[in-house]
């Protein structure tokens, strides 16, 4: 639904997005990551046909339309990093005129605003919000075209916990509908729990595209278990190492790094030697860590 082709933008010397390529699939969340300045804003702005490319083309739909084109803004919704909307109008007017705007049924207002867990305050100016429930009426008019794609910049960022779920809601429903939604966030958490894949930006380089499975399988490997020891054989440690050669012994202590799959055997070679185990604590990689650990290799 969305093709990024060699996209690349660049504002006078400053280049944000360097030779960007990646298509984000029908039915699929996909998570956009990186540190400040890494370029996220502006590939979503791109996908939206805020900005055109320096050289490249980003495509929307199928079979594809240029994302600057009239035609194929109608196919997405896009929610900016920051909202902003007129204090003196009440949310229920913001969504009206959005909803007009897009040509959206009548009834999409009350049900976005009870969605986004607005009803109630829906009478009342914007000037009486808090920032989260502002962030849940830029949710509102997000949600308001039902278009098949959602552009969603930092959408958790200044979200409260009724925001929260009405986000974590939305994003549910449209996998379910198999829309598209297209985020970016530095809450990895909500990353994890959302995104079917994971692309993450450096400097405005594209440095990896993980899948679930594949993300689990690189966290996997950076697990750890450590194993408190009774007496311990000096035997004990060149078995140990024969098998884990990243083991490390610290006094009574054992502490294997390495996939949860090559425990087993560890336990068993243990045991096998008459060692005690007194404790046993296992710890699975983090995406957070092995986050810092790609951005800290291209930087």
């Amino acid at each position: 639904m969305i093709r990024y082709r060699a996209l690349t933008k660049t504002f006078g010397v400053q280049r944000a997005v360097a030779d960007l390529t990646l298509d984000v699939g029908r039915g699929e969340v996909l998570a956009l990551l990186g540190p400040n300045g890494s370029g996220k804003t502006t590939t979503l702005k791109a996908a939206a046909g805020l900005i055109r490319p320096t050289s490249g083309e980003v495509l929307l739909g199928e079979p594809g339309l240029p994302a600057s084109a009239p035609e194929a803004r109608r196919a997405i919704s896009y929610l900016p990093q920051r909202v902003s909307f007129p204090d003196a109008l009440t949310g229920q007017e913001v969504v009206e005129f959005y909803r007009a705007l897009r040509g959206v049924r009548a009834g999409r207002t009350h049900d976005v605003l009870h969605f986004a867990s607005l009803n109630g305050a829906g009478n009342r100016n914007v000037g009486t919000y808090s920032g989260g429930m502002v962030q849940r009426l830029g949710l509102a008019v997000a949600m308001l075209a039902e278009a098949p794609i959602l552009l969603l910049d930092e959408p958790t960022a200044a979200l409260d916990p009724d925001g929260l779920v009405a986000f974590y809601d939305l994003v549910d429903r449209r996998k379910h509908e198999d829309g598209t939604v297209f985020f970016t966030s530095h809450q990895l958490g909500d990353a994890e729990r959302l995104a079917d894949r994971f692309a993450i930006l450096v400097e405005g380089k594209l440095v990896a595209v993980l899948s679930q499975a594949e993300l689990h399988d690189r966290l996997s490997e950076r697990g750890v278990m450590r194993l408190k020891l009774g007496s311990v054989p000096p035997t004990l440690h060149a078995r140990v190492s024969a098998l884990v050669p990243d083991a490390d012994w610290q006094d009574q202590d054992l502490v294997i790094p390495g996939a949860a799959a090559s425990r087993p055997a560890i336990i068993e070679v243990v045991r096998a030697a008459g060692v005690e185990i007194l404790g046993l604590t296992t710890e699975e990689g983090r995406l957070d860590s092995f986050y810092r650990e790609l951005v800290g290799e291209q930087q």
